[in-house]
């Protein structure tokens, strides 16, 4: 095998190894939050210096690939996805981070009223599956399954864009309940950019494959 070839491996398995942190940084944050687990939530946070250490990690992998190597065509290619995969994974484990603390500081918690009118739950599951299947399309070279990400975030952003109405007409009712409003709210909007994220990555996973970029097109393909 050429040192190219395996130095191409290594950084494969070291993005599936973040890909993994990454993914049960998200999940531990969702149990955190559905079961007010404080614990779980102290532990999410305490993990993020770890996947802040892998991300730094795989940059420098990168870099001493493009310096000793020069790879060209799917090679290169490969290397610069991976990269920029990095990139959004490490914003996905800021945003794990970010609803951990949010579980920390909040008091007492959240009411069912509250997690079943605003559809949280069912969106952050779907948040976490789409991650998931980034990583399997990603480990499968499975463009089909990255280009299904892209419509699976209808969900994400149609929580994300209903939710102050939902909000509004449960706070008109009861009032008392302003400051949780306040956390689902920030905690929705999370979700919804761990959507964009998820989307950045699987047209990476296209990029690598197909030499296709889809970034900036809003083509029937990428519904």
């Amino acid at each position: 095998m050429a040192q190219i070839e395996n130095e191409l491996q290594l950084l494969k398995r070291e993005a599936v190894n973040m890909w993994t942190l990454v993914s049960s940084q998200l999940n531990k944050a969702r149990l955190a939050f559905l079961h007010f687990d404080k614990d779980l939530a102290r532990e999410v946070v305490l993990k993020e210096k770890r996947v802040n250490g892998s991300e730094l990690k795989i940059d420098r992998d990168c870099e001493n690939i493009f310096a000793l190597f020069c790879p060209v065509a799917i090679d290169l290619r490969f290397v610069l996805a991976v990269l920029k995969i990095n990139s959004n994974l490490e914003r996905i484990g800021d945003i794990a981070e970010g609803i951990a603390r949010y579980i920390i500081d909040a008091e007492a918690p959240f009411t069912r009223e509250l997690l079943e009118s605003t559809r949280i739950l069912p969106m952050y599951e779907e948040a976490v599956k789409m991650l998931e299947d980034t990583q399997t399309a990603f480990e499968n070279e499975d463009t089909a399954l990255a280009r299904s990400v892209f419509k699976r975030d209808d969900l994400l952003d149609d929580v994300n864009k209903n939710v102050n109405k939902v909000l509004e007409g449960h706070l008109k009712g009861q009032p008392e309940d302003a400051a949780q409003a306040l956390w689902i709210l920030s905690i929705i909007r999370k979700l919804e950019r761990v959507g964009d994220q998820s989307k950045n990555i699987a047209e990476e996973i296209i990029f690598y494959m197909e030499a296709k970029v889809l970034k900036h097109k809003h083509t029937g393909e990428k519904k």
